[in-house]
């Protein structure tokens, strides 16, 4: 705490009174104005003949106690003609305060200490790689940018942009360990049900043309036609990530599977659990890999590419079931009101490739009339197309909605010709529609059909994961070029990931993803020269949240320099 004291300054035979106290600033000593008390004639006559000399020193005394007390009013005085210092930055962000609370309960810090020892180096690798996390969360942007950003947080970096780089060649080489470490340390911040490990893949892009080391042209997921890196992620079943892989952009996804899962059984210990991929990742190699040991396999099946006789099989309207119900039902003959939240099932053992597992289908009047609705909005961007641009008609993937135009050259005549008649092609549409509603997925468990289903249903988590690295996180485009920089910027969007999640967690899930990085955004500091912070930011149900959470609070009318200090500490 700063002790405030009294001066008495002195000339022409006037005394005036002022509460004074010394502050630091960047290790510097200054001495400041807190209060103007009066000059010694105005106080005698205002304190009604009293000891001014007195009154003044029992007036500090006070306000010491007050300000131990954190009950003093502090009086701020602006001077309309002054100018502000020049390259005085006042405005500071404290959002990434609980942010950081997390990544220190994640052991983190302990991490870098143990990665800088083994390397010797001098620089602060823990307030690197702390911002470079905080930055992704609160400022996403280049390397570059976020050393400059970083001091906009209100404790200021204390690392120079050359030890950022450095920074991200070490945290390539020791991924593998800090994945590890972190998993273990998680399990003492947060529950983790390993149990259930969800695996998928993404790509990003980088804004350049030319292929290089592990950015490779391959199939780009945003149909983007640049150079691409792959990242393969598993979650567990509470939604928090626990490994992933960077992999050549050229590389077979179907072949990331078990590289990465072979990790966790070694570095991570675990041996049984259930893997649940989409049908891209479910390849016989993978499903045969996780049909060893304590380990099985919960992986979609698309209905349209199944054998013919199991095609005629799922689709049939006939011998469908629902859980807890002894019924069989004809799917043609349900009532769409009745039946509108009920999943019906059917199940069979099949063996493909040696391979014996069991396909279950299931139908929802819901899934059905979510994809008719789909295709209907896609049905009306085409006629669009056609109406207005048909020039830029041209080759559709499968779920482009440029598949549902068809094209004919014709003449007036009816003849064969070089001008293109475009509609909307009926056939697809029909064709399709066959299987509005359905929706399959194999496995080797011979568990209660509802409780398989409930595994699969939960592969959205991973997929939003991805999205919200590639939104609100801005993993990409990627503008580094060295792979080990690549590696690292990855892996700060993994342990940014990471403890988001567990931010999700401790508040209960009650905010979305975009509410919760948005408020962690605006909570911005007004620095007062010499006093504290002064909130700048509206107090909301999430603030609040924030506060209780984590049992520290930021929403006073202002927070001295003192308690500042305090909360970070704390954090």
């Amino acid at each position: 705490m700063d002790i405030m004291r009294l001066q008495i300054s002195k000339s022409k035979g006037a005394a005036s009174f002022y509460v004074i106290k010394t502050v630091y600033e960047n290790g510097k000593e200054r001495t400041v104005i807190v209060e103007k008390l009066g000059t010694e004639d105005f106080l005698r006559k205002a304190l009604s003949g009293k000891d001014p000399y007195v009154w003044a020193k029992e007036y500090v005394e006070e306000l010491n106690r007050k300000e131990k007390e954190d009950k003093r009013e502090i009086i701020v005085r602006y001077a309309t003609a002054d100018s502000i210092p020049k390259s005085d930055r006042r405005l500071f962000n404290g959002g990434y305060l609980f942010l950081q609370r997390i990544y220190h309960e994640l052991g983190i810090k302990k991490i870098c200490k143990t990665i800088s020892d083994k390397y010797k180096f001098t620089f602060d690798l823990d307030s690197v790689l702390s911002r470079l996390v905080y930055g992704r969360l609160v400022f996403p942007a280049s390397k570059l940018a976020t050393h400059e950003l970083s001091k906009r947080f209100i404790e200021q970096p204390n690392f120079e942009l050359q030890h950022i780089y450095r920074a991200l060649e070490v945290i390539a080489k020791e991924t593998d360990f800090i994945q590890s470490e972190l998993y273990g340390n998680s399990l003492n911040t947060v529950k983790r049900n390993t149990g259930i490990l969800y695996y998928d893949c993404t790509n990003y892009f980088f804004e350049i043309e030319q292929e290089n080391g592990i950015k490779q042209y391959g199939i780009s997921k945003e149909h983007r036609p640049n150079p691409i890196v792959q990242m393969g992620l598993f979650m567990d079943s509470d939604g928090l990530p626990l490994a992933f892989n960077i992999n050549s952009g050229n590389t077979n996804e179907q072949i990331t599977l078990r590289p990465l899962e072979k990790k966790i059984l070694s570095d991570f210990k675990l041996s049984k659990f259930i893997v649940c991929t989409d049908a891209g990742l479910a390849s016989t190699d993978n499903r045969r890999f996780n049909n060893a040991g304590n380990r099985a396999f919960v992986t979609t099946q698309s209905v349209k590419k199944l054998k013919d006789f199991l095609k005629e099989w799922a689709l049939s309207p006939k011998g469908w079931r629902t859980a807890g119900n002894e019924n069989v039902f004809d799917i043609a003959a349900i009532g769409d009101e009745e039946h509108s939240e009920t999943v019906f099932y059917k199940e069979r053992w099949i063996k493909e490739d040696g391979l014996e597992q069991k396909l279950i289908v299931t139908y929802s009047i819901k899934h059905r009339d979510y994809q008719r609705k789909i295709r209907q909005a896609q049905i009306m961007r085409a006629q669009k197309l056609i109406d207005s641009r048909p020039q830029n008609i041209s080759k559709a993937n499968q779920n482009d909605y440029k598949r549902l135009i068809s094209k004919i050259a014709i003449t007036p005549d009816g003849e064969v010709a070089e001008t293109m008649l475009y509609q909307i092609d009926r056939a697809v549409i029909e064709k399709e529609s066959a299987f509005d509603g359905f929706y399959g997925c194999c496995t080797n468990l011979d568990e209660d059909v509802a409780e398989i289903i409930k595994i699969n249903n939960r592969r959205w988590e991973i997929e939003e994961s991805f999205r919200i690295m590639k939104s609100e996180f801005k993993a990409r485009p990627v503008y580094l070029s060295r792979d080990d920089r690549i590696t690292a910027h990855f892996t700060t969007c993994f342990l940014s990931l990471l403890i988001f999640r567990v931010l999700e967690k401790k508040l209960k899930e009650q905010f979305t993803c975009r509410e919760i990085i948005d408020g962690l955004r605006e909570m911005n500091f007004l620095k007062v020269f010499g006093e504290g912070f002064v909130p700048a930011y509206t107090r909301t149900d999430l603030t609040d949240l924030l506060h209780e959470t984590f049992a520290f609070r930021t929403d006073y009318q202002i927070i001295t320099t003192t308690n500042m200090k305090k909360i970070c500490k704390h954090t």
